[in-house]
């Protein structure tokens, strides 16, 4: 009934605002990636832009490396609201160095948390596993479901750039002399099931995870640490690398995600440019809308509203007051 009332409500606010959002703004195109962190957010730009800054926006579908390249080189999509660095730096780079693209600020204001976790339920019985060598010497606690003659690690789904990280780390942390067998999961459904699973009936569970994610969001989990630190330097030209001969310990280092427009869009629309400089989520709250949007089946567009409906405090934060009015009297009609 919720949806079926939002969905009623974008065609009425369609028709009220047809003649709005031809302004000075003008056409606006935003890059909706393929996960669903970054579709939440395209999708709630999409709204304010068109709503709040009278912008005739619209989102096209793409993923970080084909958009990255067509922002630099055609000048379009106009924003992309979510691109990790580590997969697109170089590209970004490039696109600033030659004044094609703009930074506008970071998507999450405490980056995107990876590493080793195990679930709260179990420091909380046993606090020493929240540090690794506690996870050593207490291994036999992580039995393998499928062979308890040794214990299971989870490392990151095949084929995905973090197997290669998760992987090295393993063999860093030396967690086979400690019993520990490394479990690849074939995707991050699996991944996620094992955990899921485990949290459910309150088993054992050792292995890689990233954030922001639903599974962050719904589950309480510690994230284990090396005692290490992090060696950005190391990570980057060795752990993250499959010829890395001689891993060391190093926590990960937080990744970071940056809101990216193109020179062209900053100019010509400089007070919805603002906007996306201040519009940042922590990995919390975005864990509680990937979870939201998992346990409710929905899609970007459908968590995006919920979140304008029901999130004003964060929203509220991003523009002005006039802005705000504006952005309110059109949730009114959803």
């Amino acid at each position: 009934m919720y949806k079926k009332s939002i969905i009623t409500g974008l065609m009425a606010l369609t028709a009220t605002y047809s003649f709005a959002t031809t302004s000075s703004c003008g056409k606006v195109e935003i890059a909706d990636m393929s996960w669903n962190s970054a579709s939440i957010m395209a999708y709630t730009d999409k709204f304010i832009l068109r709503y709040g800054f009278d912008c005739d926006a619209e989102l096209i579908p793409g993923d970080s490396i084909p958009i990255s390249n067509a922002m630099t080189e055609k000048g379009r999509p106009d924003i992309a609201p979510e691109m990790w660095s580590n997969a697109v730096q170089t590209l970004i780079d490039r696109g600033v160095a030659e004044n094609s693209l703009r930074i506008a600020g970071k998507s999450y204001s405490d980056g995107g948390p990876e590493g080793f976790w195990v679930p709260k339920y179990m420091v909380d019985k046993n606090p020493s596993l929240a540090t690794i060598e506690g996870i050593k010497k207490h291994a036999k606690d992580f039995p393998n479901p499928e062979n308890a003659s040794v214990s299971a690690f989870y490392g990151c789904p095949a084929g995905w750039g973090c197997q290669i990280s998760s992987t090295n780390l393993f063999q860093a942390l030396k967690l086979q002399e400690s019993g520990f067998e490394l479990i690849n999961p074939g995707s991050s459904a699996a991944l996620s099931g094992s955990l899921s699973r485990a949290y459910e009936r309150k088993q054992p569970w050792f292995g890689y995870y990233w954030g922001p994610s639903a599974v962050l969001g719904k589950y309480d989990m510690v994230r284990v640490d090396f005692g290490s630190g992090v060696d950005k330097e190391h990570f980057i030209n060795c752990i993250s690398k499959e010829d890395c001969l001689e891993p060391k310990v190093t926590m990960y280092p937080s990744a970071v995600s940056y809101s990216v427009t193109t020179s062209a869009f900053a100019k010509r629309a400089p007070d919805a440019y603002t906007y996306l400089t201040k519009r940042t989520f922590t990995n919390a709250q975005m864990n509680a809308l990937l979870a939201w949007m998992e346990e409710n089946q929905a899609d970007g567009q459908y968590a995006a509203e919920n979140f304008l409906l029901n999130h004003q405090e964060i929203w509220s934060q991003w523009v002005s007051k006039d802005i705000k009015t504006k952005l309110e009297k059109a949730l009114d009609k959803l």
